[in-house]
């Protein structure tokens, strides 16, 4: 280890002048590769077929693949996750109305708000972090056709409460599962409920095909209307019998998901040691909670969530975020500040908050830690040591900052 780098007090921390504990970036979800030679395999034969786009032969058998994966009897890929959640919810009819949970990556609502549907936000559980059922109803008006919900983290949220709420009002039913391919509940994969559920193959996530998403749905009727509507609403040749767009997957994306596919498993078993790991190293810090997961379900272990209380660990979240950045690990705040707190919805909603109450706090408390193949088990290691000096000395700390705030406020006066 080089000793200038090495991290044993505060003085020695990178936001007090000290050097950056790693050279390079450690980024939360950077891309997984798989099989290189395998994927470049598959692309110069696409360039030697010419055919690069439009239900070409990889394509097919990459949806063939993914239901096989699922155990669903249609998946629809799409050129994003974005658009795949768009035609979903045009395909399901839902207008007026929607519900869904604020705490989520801002896509989810504008998807909604796009296609002028109104996104109506709901609290959260404060312990899995997905929309809460008990207060859905309470939220459901004569203009409300749906209820969105969203699986996080991997860890799928109350399907079966969700569902007899949705029956019970004769509500659509749509999931957002872009967090949670390769990921069950009560058994069964994720992709089998509702009327349909939408994954994102986007680069960082760990399962990615470049750029892309997917409709999953066991519904006959709905997956013939969303081909229609990835395709410009092309029935045939000449033919066109739906309003569309274009949502069509490239062969190269595919080329990429089917790579992905065939290393589904070490992806998964790295992430989740990774996760034992911060989980064994973090453990035992005052005023920490690392986001559990359920062992009974499969899961994908893509990210390894802290939640910081201040009042305990004596640092904020934002405080932490920091230091850890000024040692160049890139950890992110999801879903900070909420998306009522983002454009159009805080000006639309100005007071949404007053009934996010657990949706505020977990925002202010969430960060999420570098994972994936990128970053070592040593590297691992010496987070957690950051993480622990910083915590083990959050007087001293917050003390020099304070400090450091005020000689730049007196520089700048």
């Amino acid at each position: 280890m080089n000793e200038k780098n090495a991290k044993s007090n505060v003085n020695s921390l990178a936001i007090f002048n000290g050097h950056p504990k790693f050279k390079e970036k450690l980024h939360v979800g950077r891309p997984n590769i798989g099989d290189r030679v395998r994927l470049l395999n598959r692309i110069n034969d696409i360039l030697d077929r010419r055919w690069l786009t439009n239900n070409g032969i990889y394509l097919e058998e990459f949806e063939q693949r993914l239901c096989e994966q699922l155990g669903v009897k249609h998946c629809i890929v799409m050129c994003n996750g974005t658009v795949a959640l768009e035609i979903a919810i045009r395909a399901a009819d839902l207008k007026g109305e929607v519900i869904l949970p604020s705490f989520t990556f801002i896509a989810t609502a504008h998807a909604l708000q796009w296609q002028e549907i109104t996104p109506v936000f709901c609290d959260i559980d404060p312990q899995s972090h997905t929309i809460n059922p008990w207060q859905i109803e309470s939220l459901i008006t004569p203009r409300t056709t749906g209820i969105l919900a969203v699986h996080l983290w991997g860890n799928a949220c109350d399907i079966e409460s969700i569902s007899k709420i949705a029956r019970k009002h004769h509500l659509k039913l749509l999931f957002d599962a872009a967090h949670a391919f390769g990921c069950s509940y009560k058994g069964q994969m994720i992709g089998n409920f509702g009327d349909a559920e939408v994954f994102s193959f986007h680069a960082t996530k760990f399962f990615n095909s470049f750029e892309g998403g997917a409709v999953a749905t066991n519904n006959d009727e709905l997956a013939s209307k969303i081909r229609l509507m990835r395709n410009f609403g092309f029935s045939g040749y000449d033919q066109v019998d739906y309003i569309g767009t274009n949502g069509k997957m490239s062969e190269i994306s595919a080329a990429m998901g089917l790579t992905g596919l065939e290393s589904l498993e070490s992806f998964i078993q790295l992430n989740r040691k990774n996760y034992n790991q911060y989980a064994d190293e973090l453990s035992d810090i005052k005023g920490l909670r690392l986001f559990s997961y359920k062992t009974s379900e499969k899961c994908n272990y893509q990210y390894v969530i802290l939640e910081i209380d201040e009042e305990l660990s004596g640092l904020s979240r934002d405080t932490l975020m920091s230091i850890l950045w000024a040692e160049n690990v890139l950890a992110r705040r999801y879903f900070y500040p909420g998306s009522h707190r983002m454009e159009p919805y805080r000006s639309y909603f100005p007071h949404a908050g007053l009934l996010l109450g657990e949706t505020e706090k977990l925002s202010q408390r969430i960060l999420v830690l570098p994972t994936g193949a990128s970053v070592t088990s040593p590297e691992i290691s010496e987070i957690c040591q950051v993480i622990r000096i910083s915590l083990s000395n959050s007087r001293e700390i917050n003390q020099r900052l304070r400090e450091k705030e005020s000689k730049v406020s007196l520089v700048g006066s």
